[in-house]
């Protein structure tokens, strides 16, 4: 970890797990794995009925779904261990470990996951501490879940985020907040409107417009790109040196702006309609 002092600007960087360090979402993961079918279909009816906090989803069928019953603890372990992780999410939290000289970064991640799920599929790259799941209880005899102590979906992230923000006494202005989908709408709003950066890690519209920079990786290492860029205000020379010595090259980095545009046709009233003969010529 790098030497902290006085003038040491330290950041806290918190992560969504998901589809933003992983390829699988975990409830897809824990079905296949036991077998249930479905899982689409119910998170489907869940959304529209906005039954749950969007991302709560597996949370609530864990607990409500007669299905999902025979879930236990060591089934939730199994499921992170299928779980595939974006490339070099192993050198992300070493980077993170280490920081730069006159940077400290404090990495997190918050999810709505189970956090038995995230802790087994970040074992020895994250912190056991320093990840925030959705909490579960467990009935002692049985080991069937019996309660949801906390679900880190939604607002929750942003209660998560306020906490750490306090416990590390980092001031919102240091922290990045990176994610992929609609749970983290509320997260990205607040961090945003807090002076903080945000990283969307998908083609979402929705979170692209609310999100200060996109980038779109099979490699977990490339939200450095936007933090080395916008916040350290670093060139690309010494951005691609940072990689290098770390034994990577940045093969490709195309820097892209996309406008997403649809027209509709404007149909006038009748009345509104001109005269036959009537357009007019420059």
């Amino acid at each position: 970890m790098a030497k902290v002092s006085a003038t040491t600007k330290r950041y806290l960087v918190a992560s969504d797990f998901d589809q933003t360090l992983s390829f699988n979402d975990s409830g897809i993961v824990l079905s296949e794995l036991l077998g249930i079918p479905g899982f689409h279909e119910k998170v489907t009816g869940l959304a529209k009925v906005n039954l749950v906090q969007q991302g709560a989803e597996l949370a609530y069928l864990l607990r409500h779904d007669p299905e999902f019953r025979s879930v236990r603890r060591e089934h939730l372990t199994e499921a992170g261990k299928h779980v595939r992780l974006k490339n070099n999410v192993d050198l992300l939290g070493e980077f993170f470990e280490k920081g730069l000289d006159s940077y400290d970064f404090q990495f997190y991640v918050i999810s709505a996951s189970p956090q038995d799920v995230v802790q087994s599929a970040l074992e020895g790259i994250v912190p056991a501490d320093h990840i925030f799941g959705t909490q579960l209880g467990y009935d002692a005899s049985t080991g069937e879940i019996c309660s949801i102590d906390r679900v880190s979906a939604g607002y929750g992230k942003v209660a998560v985020l306020q906490e750490l923000e306090t416990k590390l006494q980092i001031t919102p202005d240091h922290t990045v907040y990176m994610g992929d989908g609609s749970s983290d709408l509320f997260v990205m709003l607040h961090v945003n409107s807090r002076e903080g950066y945000t990283i969307a890690v998908s083609e979402a519209k929705f979170l692209g417009r609310i999100a200060k920079r996109t980038v779109l990786s099979d490699s977990a290492l490339s939200v450095l790109v936007p933090i080395l860029e916008d916040i350290l205000n670093w060139n690309s020379a010494q951005i691609r040196e940072v990689f290098e010595s770390r034994g990577l090259a940045l093969q490709e980095w195309d820097k892209t702006r996309t406008d997403w545009v649809t027209f509709q046709q404007y149909i006038r009233p009748i009345s509104e309609k001109p005269a036959a003969g009537s357009r007019k010529t420059a």
